[in-house]
């Protein structure tokens, strides 16, 4: 069961207002290994490197979304006491404004712990600071002009590619959004400190119960759209559930999942598994019932079943959904592909739908 209710605000004027997911940078244990994951399978492209005396970072990119990948060198460095509570995972989603000074002033008096204040790097570099976000995971804010293409972190050496998207056969678009795991308790407190410091709304929430398990959800966006994070917290009273099991592994509230979006997801779930990428696979019985839940549009049902993609849809339109098999080896991290022709929601419909095909195969029945 779902209950879901779509929330309606307006966008917040001031400093705030222009919030844009610049990149997202991870910690991880080993960065070859790393990176060079990233390029095999997910069609990647390197775009600058990074380093000091204590760590060494490459930058990638595919479409206009940009990845920092960084490891320690050193255990002065804060990638080493992240990898060390929660492995590999998102540290930092860095957001784009027009005005660091004014971002940071806004989000610090509004309930942010400032973590590094607003400096100029050299005469002709760019304007950063630093703020809390959620469990370790932080935002540096990075100045940009609204216009500007994807960038890089500062003191990165650029390649001929740094400015531009990345285009590739797999074709991955930017971040349709982030998925974050939280404490019981924290989620009400969660969302009003991103709508107060930092100016988002709240545009969505549901209670989805699964069997004996149960979660809420919220979701936040930024005023212009292009930040979007999905908070979940465990429904305690209710069975522990995939929520519960990240967090214990996690040791705490991190980022569960990063959404990539894409023009065309039969294609990019094709050409991302034929380069190694492994997907979670749904039941038969899901697709027996999908035909008689949705009258798709542009991709077929035998397409779906073909590719393991979820379907869903609201009153905007239709989406399609796949979650990789997660190879942290603490089974935390995974991602998202997904397609939107329209659709503002999130699948929560697949919930449901996958639980009652499951169950369907249990019983060995099929829907005819």
């Amino acid at each position: 069961m779902t209950v879901s209710k779509t929330t309606a605000a307006t966008a917040a004027a001031g400093p705030v207002s222009d919030l844009a997911i610049d990149y997202v940078e991870m910690y991880v244990e080993d960065l070859d290994a790393a990176a060079f994951a990233w390029v095999d399978r997910y069609a990647f492209t390197v775009v600058g490197t990074g380093g000091s005396s204590e760590h060494r970072s490459i930058a990638l990119r595919h479409g206009t979304i940009t990845l920092v990948l960084t490891m320690a060198t050193s255990d002065r460095h804060p990638a080493s006491v992240y990898v060390l509570a929660h492995g590999e995972g998102v540290a930092d989603i860095a957001l784009r404004t027009a005005d660091v000074e004014g971002a940071y002033a806004h989000a610090v008096a509004n309930g942010a712990r400032p973590l590094r204040e607003p400096a100029r790097h050299g005469p002709d570099g760019g304007v950063t600071a630093t703020v809390s976000g959620f469990g370790d995971v932080v935002h540096t804010l990075v100045q940009r002009a609204p216009e500007e293409g994807p960038g890089l972190p500062v003191g990165f050496v650029p390649t001929l590619k740094s400015r531009q998207p990345v285009p590739s056969e797999v074709g991955l678009l930017e971040l349709d959004h982030v998925a974050v795991c939280l404490n019981h308790g924290d989620l009400d407190a969660t969302v009003d400190y991103y709508q107060r410091a930092l100016g988002f709304r709240e545009i969505f929430e549901e209670h989805i119960v699964v069997g004996a398990q149960a979660m809420d959800s919220k979701v936040v966006q930024s005023p212009t759209g292009r930040v979007t994070l999905t908070l979940i917290e465990p429904d305690t009273t209710a069975d522990p559930g995939q929520i519960d099991d990240f967090l214990k592994s996690h040791h705490g509230a991190g980022v569960q999942h990063l959404a990539f979006s894409c023009d065309d997801a039969v294609h990019a779930v094709r050409t991302l598994g034929g380069r190694g990428v492994e997907f979670l696979s749904s039941p038969a019985a899901y697709y027996d019932l999908l035909g008689r839940r949705i009258a798709l549009s542009d991709h077929s049902l035998d397409d779906l079943r073909s590719t393991g993609l979820l379907a869903d849809q609201d009153h905007g339109g239709q989406l399609f959904q796949i979650f990789t098999a997660s190879t942290h080896p603490r089974r935390t991290i995974f991602y998202e592909i997904i397609e939107r022709q329209g659709a503002e929601t999130f699948g929560s419909s697949n919930i449901k739908a996958l639980y009652e095909a499951v169950e369907l195969e249990k019983k060995g029945q099929r829907v005819l």
